[in-house]
């Protein structure tokens, strides 16, 4: 079962999004830098905020969210 606890939500921090621990960075920042090839350790220097399990988290929500079913109206060959 996933636990998601640091992964907040508040209409009056980024619009909404999917935030780390309420603060002003958004999960779709931290995938981003690691898509781009961040390490763990210069996220960690760049945003002093942020805790190793912050990044995990991060990873981990978006794990989920891959795991959704898509829907289309159109035929797939």
């Amino acid at each position: 079962m996933l636990s998601i606890d640091r992964i907040t939500s508040n209409p009056d921090i980024m619009n909404g999004k999917a935030c780390v621990r309420g603060m002003r960075i958004t999960v779709s920042l931290i995938l981003n830098l690691v898509a781009n090839g961040m390490s763990k350790a210069s996220i960690l220097e760049q945003y002093s905020a942020l805790e190793p399990e912050d990044i995990d988290q991060c990873l981990q929500y978006a794990a989920y969210l891959a795991e959704e079913e898509l829907y289309t109206t159109q035929k797939v060959s």
